[in-house]
């Protein structure tokens, strides 16, 4: 029955799609897949009020495809979970060789650093580094070294 289920991709509602097209694309090293315009038809499966124009842009990075949705009606609304004990999906993580480099680049590309979140620990596995910085729409992005 393991079988039964193979990962297809995560969603992410986005505000503005060239935006965050450039922080996953240009900043994490994520490439354009293939995009969809969608309408009234999804409006059911989608769990929104007509009337539905959206823009479905998926995107991938190795095995990980996230499905960029952008909204021209009804527009996004609500806000990215902000604390990791927030039901759903509360982040993304990427490890990384330098924490520090890739924050700043990040920034660069429209992100914001969460300082106060910068933490280094001990663990049984060794050491880690990391950092949560929001993506242009606030969803957490955890930059993680593992020493």
């Amino acid at each position: 029955m393991s079988d039964a289920y193979a990962v297809s991709h995560l969603g992410l509602c986005v505000g503005d799609l060239d935006r965050s097209l450039r922080f996953y694309c240009e900043g994490l090293g994520f490439a354009p897949v293939i995009s969809y315009e969608i309408g009234d038809e999804a409006a059911a499966t989608l769990e929104v009020p007509t009337p539905v124009r959206l823009t479905s842009q998926m995107i991938a990075k190795g095995a990980l495809v996230i499905e960029l949705l952008c909204y021209a009606s009804p527009g996004a609304t609500g806000t990215p979970s902000a604390h990791r004990n927030q039901l759903g999906l509360t982040h993304l993580s990427f490890t990384v060789e330098d924490v520090d480099a890739a924050a700043a680049r990040l920034v660069e590309y429209g992100g914001t650093l969460l300082a106060d979140t910068r933490t280094s620990m001990k663990t049984d596995l060794g050491s880690a580094e990391l950092v949560f910085l929001a993506d242009p729409d606030g969803t957490r992005v955890e930059l993680m070294k593992l020493g």
